[in-house]
């Protein structure tokens, strides 16, 4: 880290009240070192109010002093807009973050990636697509998400659970995760050679304004995003937009008009985004080719699953068949495959050890297989 090129670009990052295009657009106009020569006057006189032109004139160098200090306690980096390791895909947004703090392998921001988010009440399908998505997309990107529970945890989860790699952007201070139940997943991430990634200084906390741009910040760093499920009105359809106005691909997975926390994937298809239901459809999407090992694990995966099915003769089973990939109450069940409930229970249970059903509260649900 540049010690001096740091403190100026978080001397800028301080100017209160001042928006990233502008101070970004003073840069251009007259270069970092010298933007801080400019007299209080020369400020006044381009608009700046009196709080933006003090800023500049007299930068608070015992805070960003002690900045850089928290920010090598934190054995982490601060990656500045000028800095050549600066991640070229988050510079095409409108407003990308002056400086990153980065704690793991900051190397990882410039490698190809894709984001997969959505709701943090995700259901047990939700997880497990979440998850699914993340381990046969991390042979070929690297998955970013928001570190979040639900889809978030998974996704990160998945990609860890294949040797892959995965960045989680969070919206508090690089020394302090939140929610606090994912610190071991986040030591996981790092210990994995992954990144952990912030805008935010030091000891910030979590707030509610922080989400949404860190959500800008996970979708300008990647190629695409992906919502798993969410609700109309959540984060997640936020970081959809942004990458819409990005000018990235959006896609979104199909569920059921029943499940609440699928409303949001299929507002955005009806809205032009693309349907997806598998890793291979991202992939083709985006034109990458796979490598031999992604489509041949994805095609003995479905293999594997195919004839495990088949030897036990579920294909056509009828209490299987009774089960739907959202919450069914035991009851339903009954009703729909007209056995006995002890008997029910039985096989479901049996279902549920072969890995085709889930207990869930509420009842069980399907789980997609082959």
């Amino acid at each position: 880290m540049d010690t001096k090129d740091a403190a100026l670009w978080l001397a800028l990052k301080l100017v209160p009240r001042l928006s990233i295009h502008k101070k970004l657009s003073l840069v251009e106009a007259y270069g970092l070192e010298d933007l801080f020569t400019l007299d209080r006057q020369t400020l006044l006189s381009m608009g700046l109010t009196e709080k933006q032109a003090d800023a500049i004139t007299g930068p608070d160098n015992a805070l960003i002093d002690r900045v850089i200090a928290q920010t090598q306690a934190a054995h982490s980096i601060l990656i500045t807009y000028g800095s050549s390791s600066y991640p070229n895909q988050l510079k095409e947004i409108y407003d990308p973050p002056l400086v990153l703090w980065v704690k793991g392998d900051a190397e990882l921001l410039a490698s190809q990636q894709i984001a997969l988010v959505g709701s943090r009440a995700a259901t047990p399908n939700g997880a497990a697509m979440a998850k699914q998505l993340a381990s046969e997309l991390s042979s070929e990107l690297t998955i970013t998400s928001g570190l979040a529970i639900g889809v978030d945890g998974a996704s990160h989860q998945g990609a860890l659970e294949a040797n892959g790699f995965t960045i989680a952007v969070v919206g508090t201070g690089i020394n302090r995760m939140y929610p606090a139940r994912h610190k071991k997943l986040a030591q996981q991430i790092i210990e994995s050679n992954g990144a952990i990634v912030s805008e935010f200084l030091p000891d910030t906390p979590a707030k509610p304004g922080h989400f949404p741009r860190r959500n800008r910040i996970i979708s300008g760093l990647s190629l695409a995003t992906v919502i798993v499920e969410a609700e109309v009105k959540s984060g997640s359809l936020i970081t959809a937009k942004f990458a819409l106005e990005h000018n990235r691909d959006v896609f979104a997975v199909p569920g059921s008009p029943f499940n609440p926390m699928a409303k949001g994937g299929n507002f955005l298809i009806k809205q032009g985004a693309k349907l997806i239901e598998t890793a291979a459809d991202i992939m083709e999407e985006l034109g990458i080719s796979t490598s031999s090992s992604f489509g041949n694990s994805l095609g003995r995966q479905a293999t594997d699953n195919s004839v495990k099915i088949h030897d036990k003769g579920l294909l056509n089973d009828s209490l299987l068949a009774s089960v739907d990939y959202e919450i069914t109450p035991v009851d339903i069940v009954v009703s729909r495959c007209k056995l006995p409930t002890d008997e029910v229970l039985t096989r479901l249970t049996m279902l549920e050890l072969r890995g085709l059903v889930s207990a869930v509260p509420g009842g069980y649900l399907r789980l997609h297989r082959g």
